[in-house]
């Protein structure tokens, strides 16, 4: 016979898995997603599921709960995989390499952080993918800022910042599309109503990277740029027409194609850019000397499958030109997977229903109602790991609340994608932040502190509710 769950029981795993991963920062610091955290989310698993099990939970139903959860991240660790893909031939085929080469030279130093955020907005808000814009031009960005002497925490933070800007406005992200249908309003109402949030959060966020830019004292001087132009040069034959291969992959995705086909054509065309412009790269990986076809075979599936790099005269660039291919995200998966395991047995359970439906008594007024659904979104990052989750659950958990006190479905909505789709990067063992650590090669930790947008925009919206700007709380009649 089941037995409810109390609060107090529901919130021991979670407790648990708070001082854990906060006891593997201090003893493994940046090296905690080698598996300590994956160690850390199934033992919280274990403590929540020996709970559940004591209420009355067969392990049949938590076990389904489990594959249920990590169903939900399948196209993610897919995406990730591909992703791991195209890096590797992205490099090999000149591609990122071009996109520093000609960066270097275009871009001034002391705008480099807003430039990024613009650039990196502007591609995501085209594609809709904040994870496609990230793992293309946020590597090459990642490259420059670096490259003239930034840390690549405020670089990496500078990317992210734009990428979830973008995402989360563009009429093309499934986040954008997930929010308004889960609180009952059509999209464009919904980003119309977003912009009352978005739009401070990110001048705020240029403003701050603005300030940062004009007091960073670089290390990197002219003569140090001009050796890694010199380097790349050395290693490749760089050419406007490499990118075509960008080009094709953004238009594609804005034609809508789904990730995973999209993200194959990007590698395969790094592939035979290779062919085209780069046959000393296959040989050199490769190690053959003769047969071009044996070099370009080998060296492709190199770079698809591991780790590949490419030594040049540069010590700033040679950490650049290597990449992982597939197995390099595999670590990542583990993560994701491990995470989808605590979150899974925390749902079966039912003591995620517990901690959010006793949170929602607590939500009196316009502010602690926002906040709350900021705080629920929050929280299922945490511990459900997933961006869709954390917009899916609360969506339903609040839609009726806010119906009955009044709330048009828009405050609802944006409240989802202020929290649940811009703090998803910020948490190591989440689908979203865990991929962004693995793609760009800089720990959540390290870039957390300078996602400037991802950190301000709830509490944006927590601000706009506390001071009623714009709060419609009559639900106009059709």
């Amino acid at each position: 016979m089941l037995k409810q769950v109390s609060l107090f029981s529901a919130i021991i795993p979670l407790v648990f898995l708070i001082v854990f991963l906060a006891f593997n920062v201090f003893i493994f610091g940046d090296d905690t997603l080698s598996g300590a955290n994956q160690i850390a989310l199934l033992l919280s698993a274990a403590i929540a599921a020996i709970i559940s099990y004591k209420n009355g939970y067969a392990w049949s139903k938590l076990r389904t709960g489990i594959i249920k959860n990590i169903s939900t991240a399948m196209p993610s660790m897919l995406i990730l995989l591909l992703i791991g893909a195209l890096a590797g031939t992205w490099l090999i085929s000149g591609v990122v390499p071009a996109m520093i080469y000609y960066g270097l030279q275009i871009l001034n130093p002391k705008v480099f952080l807003v430039a990024t955020v613009i650039i990196s907005a502007a591609v995501s808000l085209a594609t809709g993918s904040s994870w496609s814009t990230v793992a293309t031009i946020g590597v090459a960005l990642l490259g420059i800022g670096t490259t003239i002497g930034i840390n690549e925490g405020i670089v990496a933070g500078a990317v992210i910042s734009g990428a979830y800007f973008g995402d989360k406005i563009s009429p093309l992200s499934d986040t954008t599309n997930l929010a308004p249908a889960m609180a009952g309003t059509d999209l464009f109402t919904h980003i119309k109503y977003m912009m009352i949030t978005t739009v401070p959060s990110i001048i705020i966020t240029l403003i701050i990277f603005l300030i940062i830019g004009f007091n960073l004292e670089l290390s990197q001087t002219q003569t140090n740029v001009n050796e890694v132009l010199l380097a790349i040069e050395s290693k490749f034959n760089i050419s406007p027409y490499l990118f075509i291969v960008p080009i094709v992959l953004l238009v594609i995705i804005i034609k809508k194609v789904p990730p995973m086909p999209a993200l194959l054509v990007g590698t395969l065309l790094g592939v035979l850019f290779a062919v085209i412009f780069q046959p000393q790269v296959l040989f050199e990986i490769s190690g053959e000397t003769q047969n071009f076809l044996k070099a370009a075979y080998v060296t492709s599936m190199k770079a698809m499958y591991g780790a590949v790099s490419i030594s040049t005269e540069s010590d700033v660039i040679n950490k650049l030109f290597s990449t992982s291919g597939m197995g390099g995200m595999l670590n990542t998966i583990w993560l994701i997977i491990s995470a989808m395991v605590f979150g899974g047995v925390m749902d079966a359970g039912d003591m995620l229903k517990k901690i959010t439906s006793s949170v929602i008594k607590l939500a009196k007024s316009t502010v602690s109602l926002v906040a709350t659904t900021v705080g629920t979104c929050i929280f299922f990052n945490v511990t459900a790991s997933d961006q869709y989750i954390s917009i899916v659950v609360p969506g339903r958990m609040f839609k009726d609340v806010y119906k009955e006190r009044g709330y048009q479905p828009q405050l609802l909505s944006r409240t989802l994608e202020d929290s649940g789709t811009v703090t998803s990067v910020l948490i190591p063992w989440n689908t979203c932040g865990a991929t962004q650590a693995g793609v760009l090669g800089v720990s959540t930790l390290a870039y957390l502190p300078y996602a400037f947008f991802n950190l301000i925009s709830p509490i944006m919206s927590v601000f706009i509710a506390a001071i009623g700007y714009k709060i419609k709380t009559v639900v106009e009649k059709s």
